[in-house]
């Protein structure tokens, strides 16, 4: 039992304080920064937020800067758009496989298991340059399919739901056959509902990792108009000799902070219960 000292109740409180503010001090100057105007910023930097906030945002949105042709308003609809069909994709398959390898007896069952493990090991860098072939043979370059689909694999998914679905009681599936009912509605009836808080986990770590992706994008996305946000704001920083719109590229940097903020807010109960909870 931790006993009760007030001096050490205070260095505690002290140490998570200053660790806040360590973290919230990058996070604070963005925000100040894009609500100056670029001479403000560059002459002397301001540490009080200034009056251009609606101006600096509203450009960002509708305009964009000079460097990129897309506003960020439609880049961020592109990562947007990518972040949910890497999630929704990647449950869906994950969902599907899980449920494959725990209630079906086929042959090689475990070996198509591991070989769907393994794949851990084997991240997008390291397939980089036959995944880019494969969508470029495909036609998807420029596309949101070639930003989607060849990331909606994930093995750590399969893993996590097949681990889940192994402590589901077998009775339930005996009952479901009893009362005539085949395996998909023992998927949909049983397992879904009984896997809403795991879904709700990994949609939040799939939705963030789908909004930051970078390397990917980059590579099948010529055109302009299906940049995602973080290739923009890299864009906007490529000015060589010439002066970057440091208002424009602070107004987007906390633009694409707004989206994985609101999911991890918003569904931080699901999210703990599904990467705590031991008994479904």
């Amino acid at each position: 039992m931790v006993e009760h000292r007030p001096w050490l109740t205070f260095l505690t409180h002290a140490i998570l304080l200053l660790g806040c503010l360590i973290i919230a001090f990058p996070i604070y100057t963005t925000f100040v920064a894009s609500t100056h105007s670029l001479e403000a910023i560059t002459s002397f930097f301001p540490f009080l937020p200034g009056r251009h906030l609606i101006e600096n945002y509203h450009q960002a949105l509708t305009v964009g800067s000079g460097e990129v042709g897309a506003t960020v308003g439609t880049m961020m609809l592109n990562s947007l758009i990518m972040a949910l069909g890497i999630a929704f994709g990647k449950i869906s398959i994950s969902l599907l496989s899980a449920f494959a390898i725990v209630y079906f007896r086929f042959r090689f069952r475990m070996f198509f298991f591991w070989m769907i493990f393994i794949t851990l090991m084997l991240p997008v860098e390291v397939r980089i340059l036959p995944t880019h072939k494969v969508v470029a043979d495909l036609n998807m370059l420029d596309s949101y399919s070639g930003l989607i689909f060849p990331l909606i694999a994930s093995a750590t998914a399969t893993f996590l739901f097949r681990q889940f679905f192994m402590t589901v009681p077998d009775e339930l599936c005996e009952a479901v056959r009893i009362d005539g009912g085949g395996p998909l509605r023992f998927f949909f009836d049983i397992l879904l509902p009984m896997s809403r808080t795991s879904i709700a986990a990994m949609f939040v770590i799939l939705f963030i990792y789908g909004w930051n992706q970078y390397l990917w994008p980059l590579l099948i996305t010529g055109d302009e108009s299906y940049y995602t946000l973080l290739i923009g704001i890299k864009r906007m920083l490529d000015v060589g000799e010439g002066q970057a719109d440091w208002q424009i590229i602070m107004a987007s940097t906390m633009l694409a902070m707004i989206p994985p903020v609101l999911v991890v807010v918003f569904m931080q109960k699901q999210f703990v219960r599904g990467m705590t909870e031991t008994e479904k």
